[in-house]
Formats: C-alpha cells, sequence, structure tokens
C-alpha cells in the first residue's frame, strides 16, 4: 500500500467490524450486478427464482418472501407477465386473490439471470479460493440464519 492509499484508509476500529466490512463488500457486490443486470432484471431474477423454488404464490407472498412491498411486486409480475415469463390466475381456494406461476420462458430467462449473477459473483470473489468461497457462505448463511425473524 503507497502512502497516498494510507492516507485514504477508514481507520481500523472501523474496519475491524464485521458489519462495517459486510456493508462494504455489499456495495461492491451491488456495483457489480448492476454491471452485468440492469435492475429490472435484479428484481425479476428474485421473483422467479421465488416462484421456480416454492411453485405458484400470491403477489402478497411473494412479497412477505422477498422483503418487497406489494405495490412493486405487482409491477414486476405485471413486467414478466407482459414479457410472457410467468401466468397469473385466480387461487382456487380464494377468487379474490391470484396465484403466479413461472412457465418454460419464465425459467429460461430465470438461467439466463442466474448466469449473469454468476459472472458478478465470481468477479466479487476473485480473490477467494472456491473452498474459501464455499466457507464464506457458510458463515454469512449462519449469521443470517440467527437472525431470520428480524427483518431485512
Amino acid at each position: 500500500m503507497n502512502e497516498e492509499e494510507d492516507d485514504l484508509r477508514p481507520p481500523a476500529r472501523l474496519r475491524a467490524l464485521t458489519s462495517w466490512q459486510a456493508n462494504k463488500v455489499s456495495t461492491i457486490g451491488a456495483r457489480m450486478t448492476a454491471r452485468h443486470m440492469p435492475l429490472t432484471a435484479r428484481s425479476d431474477f428474485a421473483v422467479l427464482a421465488a416462484l421456480e423454488e416454492y411453485g405458484p404464490l400470491s403477489q402478497a407472498d411473494l412479497g412477505r418472501r422477498l422483503g418487497l412491498d406489494r405495490n412493486d411486486v405487482s409491477g414486476i409480475v405485471t413486467r414478466l407477465q407482459e414479457g410472457g415469463y410467468l401466468d397469473r390466475q385466480p387461487d382456487p381456494g380464494d377468487r379474490r386473490r391470484n396465484l403466479v406461476t413461472v412457465n418454460q420462458a419464465g425459467l429460461r430467462y430465470l438461467e439466463e439471470t442466474q448466469a449473469n449473477a454468476d459472472k458478478a459473483q465470481a468477479e466479487l470473489l476473485a480473490g477467494l479460493t472456491t473452498d474459501e468461497r464455499r466457507q464464506l457462505h457458510a458463515l454469512l448463511a449462519k449469521a443470517l440464519e440467527a437472525h431470520q425473524r428480524e427483518p431485512a
């Protein structure tokens, strides 16, 4: 590290905070993800991934699972439906709500966006070995699991 870089370095007490480090990595990761995926693709990815994993869901359940406002979910679902990536049908158990289902075109789009997300992750974690990446992922998952009831 040269003298100029050292002059811009945050204080050691800050750098010692795991939460500070995680926030910095998150910020860098968001920038890298933005280079590989437009904002709409990121929200599309989240909705399609939820539908692939959990099957048909109401828009309200999608919002709860993803921590998104119902108005945002409605806009994403409408955009994906208009793009031909999912289907929306009345819930047979409660005709007042709709169930959203990913279709084959949506699964193909999910795979495309997954490839772009993977590129961003590889770029973010380039300084780590494969084993270190697995360890980091496992430790972060464990920390998040301990706080799963708290809002994201």
